[in-house]
């Protein structure tokens, strides 16, 4: 793996968070709760439980990332960013280019009865948070600093690799949710 500038990836990072947020806001946030608890016709995911699925991680590595911040205090003169052959096999795992399908882990399913918008305004808050935390990100130094893998703990990737898996993760299940829009809107016209 070789460095990378860490202000142009916190950048880029920050740049797909503020999409998300965007994303959300114009596209999901004031359907109506039928459409987002629609079930797509192959079975999958609800757009209520996509964006569900991706506040258990939420819930799990914000938490974690602020620990990690808080930790390291001293401000870092390091201005580049050397990623883990680990979180880069982890991330690339989640970018919406693979289109291998993965289950979900038990803690991460979602349920389906669930509050639609306040699901939505969980993810809206968790975004928020991460932008937060990536600003707070360029005074630390990125390959310093451990997080603890939501599904196996002992397993602790750089905070740089960290922040790259969840953006990239909330990436394909947002692509996901507005695949069942689509499929939704395509049932309206029928």
């Amino acid at each position: 793996m070789g460095k990378i500038d860490k202000i142009q990836l916190i950048e880029s990072l920050e740049n797909e968070v503020e999409k998300h947020l965007q994303i959300t806001i114009h596209t999901f946030q004031n359907l109506n709760v039928e459409v987002l608890l629609q079930i797509p016709d192959n079975g999958g995911w609800s757009i209520t439980q996509c964006f569900e699925h991706l506040n258990s991680y939420g819930r799990y590595y914000l938490p974690q990332i602020e620990i990690g911040l808080d930790t390291n205090i001293a401000k870092s003169s390091i201005d580049t960013f050397k990623g883990s052959w680990t979180g880069s096999y982890f991330t690339k795992m989640m970018l919406p280019s693979n289109t291998k399908k993965y289950k979900a882990f038990k803690d991460h399913i979602p349920a389906s009865n669930l509050d639609s918008h306040a699901v939505l305004a969980e993810f809206i808050e968790q975004q928020e948070t991460l932008l937060n935390n990536l600003k707070q990100a360029r005074n630390a130094d990125l390959d310093k600093i451990y997080i603890p893998i939501s599904i196996a703990r002992w397993i602790k990737l750089k905070l740089g690799d960290v922040f790259q898996f969840v953006i990239a993760h909330d990436e394909r299940h947002i692509q996901q949710a507005q695949r069942v829009l689509a499929g939704v809107k395509d049932l309206q016209k029928v």
